[in-house]
C-alpha cells in the first residue's frame, strides 16, 4: 500500500505566523509515536516557486509577503501543500497531512491577512491543472472563519467545489461555492451536507482545510473536540475511499494551543494511516 506523506519543516516550529514558533514546539519530537509504522512518510516542505505564486497572486501580494517578517515560512508552507498533491497524482503517496508555519485561506489575489500568506491549497490546485490536467477538486474548510481568500481564487473554476463550514449561509447559483453555518446546527451534519454534494460531483481528490481553533479553549471556540476531528476524519477517509482512491490531503489551517495542535494532527494522522 501506497504510504501517507505527512509535510513538514522544522521552521515551522521555530516561527509560526500565528504563535511565533511555539504552537508546534512539540514536532518533529512528536512523530515518534509513527516509529515502525511503514507507510508513515515524513517529507521535508519544499519552498514554492516565485513562478507558481505569480499564476495565482498579484505582483503586488508577493511584494507584501517579502516584506512581512511573520511570512518567513509561507514559501514552504505553501510548497509542502504543492508537493503533496503532485506525489499524489505522481502516484507516490495515497493521503497527505501538510503542517504550516503559515495559512493559505484568508490570501486572495490581491490581499492577505490573518495570519494567511499564499493560498496552499490554491496553489496546489493551479500546479495539478497544470502538471496533470484539470481535475475535479473539492475542499471542505473547517477552520473557524471564513476562507474568503479560496473563495475569490476558485469562484469562477467549476473544477472546484468550495465548500466552507464557518458563521454564513450561502450557495452560488451552480452550487459548487456553499457556506454553511455552524450556529444553531450539529457540525456533523455540515459535514455529512458535502459528503453527500461530493458523491455527487465526483471530485479527483478532496483538500480538508483543518484549523483547530474551532477546539473548545482555542481562540475560534465552537465547542468542538479531538474526538470530533477523529470523526470527521473517518467519514472523509471513507469518503474519499470510495470516490477518489483515498486522494485527501489535510492542511493545516488556524488554531495556537500547542496541546491541542499535536493531539489533533497525530489523531487525524493516525486514521491517515489505517
Amino acid at each position: 500500500m501506497k504510504p501517507t506523506g505527512v509535510f513538514y519543516h522544522i521552521s515551522f516550529s521555530r516561527r509560526s505566523y500565528l504563535t511565533i514558533g511555539m504552537r508546534l514546539k512539540d514536532f518533529p519530537e512528536a512523530f515518534k509515536v509513527f516509529e515502525g509504522r511503514k507507510n508513515f512518510l515524513l517529507v521535508e516542505c519544499p519552498e514554492v516557486s516565485e513562478e507558481l505564486i505569480l499564476k495565482v497572486h498579484s505582483k503586488e501580494l508577493l511584494e507584501g509577503v517579502k516584506r512581512d517578517r511573520f511570512c518567513s515560512t509561507a514559501w514552504r508552507s505553501a510548497g509542502g501543500v504543492v508537493k503533496a498533491g503532485e506525489m499524489i497524482f505522481q502516484d507516490i503517496i495515497r493521503n497527505a497531512f501538510c503542517y504550516i508555519g503559515a495559512g493559505g485561506h484568508h490570501a486572495g489575489k490581491d490581499y492577505f491577512w490573518g495570519y494567511c500568506c499564499f493560498n496552499d491549497v490554491v496553489l496546489s490546485i493551479r500546479n495539478i491543472f497544470d502538471k496533470f490536467g484539470r481535475k475535479r477538486i473539492a475542499i471542505i474548510d473547517t477552520d473557524a472563519h471564513h476562507g474568503d481568500g479560496t473563495r475569490e481564487l476558485v469562484k469562477d473554476c467549476k473544477e472546484v467545489l468550495h465548500f466552507c463550514i464557518c458563521g454564513n449561509n450561502y450557495k452560488s447559483e451552480d452550487g459548487l461555492k456553499i457556506d454553511v453555518s455552524y450556529f444553531g446546527r450539529d457540525y456533523h451534519d455540515a459535514v455529512e451536507d458535502f459528503c453527500i454534494i461530493a458523491e455527487k460531483f465526483k471530485p479527483d481528490l478532496v483538500f480538508w482545510y483543518f484549523g483547530h481553533d474551532t477546539h473548545i479553549g482555542d481562540y475560534g471556540d465552537i465547542g468542538l473536540t479531538i474526538r470530533d476531528y477523529i470523526r470527521i476524519a473517518r467519514r472523509l477517509k471513507e469518503l474519499t475511499s470510495s470516490l477518489c482512491d483515498d486522494k485527501l490531503i489535510v492542511v493545516l489551517g488556524g488554531g495556537s494551543d500547542p496541546d491541542i495542535a499535536r493531539d489533533s494532527t497525530i489523531a487525524i494522522i493516525n486514521i491517515l494511516l489505517d
